[in-house]
C-alpha cells in the first residue's frame, strides 16, 4: 500500500485546549466531559471526534463490500452508520477504548445489515486499525427489514 492522502492535525493545551488540521478546515475547542472530571464546556472531545471519523469512514467502507454480498448501491439509500466510543478506565493509568457501530440500513432485511456490517468491518480503515487492541461491537439498528422481507 501506499499514501494517496494525509490528514494532519495538530492538539494544543491537552483536553481542554483546541484542536485544529493543516488546511485549516477544522478548528474545534476541546473540553474535558464532566464524566471524567471536566467541567463539561461546550467544546467536543477526542471521543467524539473519533466516533465521527469512525462512523463516517465506516458508513463510506459499506459500498465496497456490497458487491461481494450480492448486494447493489440502492441497498444503502436511506442508511446511516452510528459510533459510539466509550473511554475505559482500569488500574491508575490504565486506560482504553471500546467502540460499539450500529447500522441503520432500512433497505436490507436483518440477515443482510448484519453480513453487511460483518464483511464492512473488514474492509474499514479504522476497524483494520483497532483489530486487536479496541473491542468493536457491531449491531444492527432496529427498523431494518424482517428476514425474508
Amino acid at each position: 500500500m501506499h499514501p494517496i492522502y494525509t490528514a494532519e492535525a495538530t492538539a494544543t493545551g491537552a483536553r481542554t485546549g483546541e484542536v485544529a488540521t493543516s488546511d485549516g478546515r477544522l478548528e474545534v475547542q476541546l473540553s474535558r466531559p464532566a464524566e471524567m472530571g471536566g467541567d463539561g464546556g461546550p467544546g467536543t472531545n477526542p471521543e467524539q471526534l473519533f466516533a465521527a471519523g469512525y462512523s463516517a469512514c465506516f458508513h463510506s467502507a459499506m459500498r465496497f463490500a456490497l458487491e461481494p454480498l450480492g448486494l447493489s448501491p440502492a441497498a444503502l439509500e436511506g442508511s446511516s452508520v452510528t459510533a459510539q466510543v466509550h473511554f475505559l478506565r482500569g488500574e491508575p493509568g490504565d486506560f482504553g477504548l471500546a467502540v460499539d457501530l450500529t447500522g441503520h440500513l432500512p433497505g436490507l432485511d436483518e440477515e443482510q445489515a448484519r453480513a453487511l456490517m460483518e464483511r464492512t468491518h473488514t474492509i474499514c480503515p479504522y476497524s483494520r486499525a483497532t483489530t486487536g487492541n479496541v473491542e468493536v461491537g457491531l449491531h444492527v439498528a432496529p427498523g431494518t427489514r424482517a428476514t425474508g422481507g
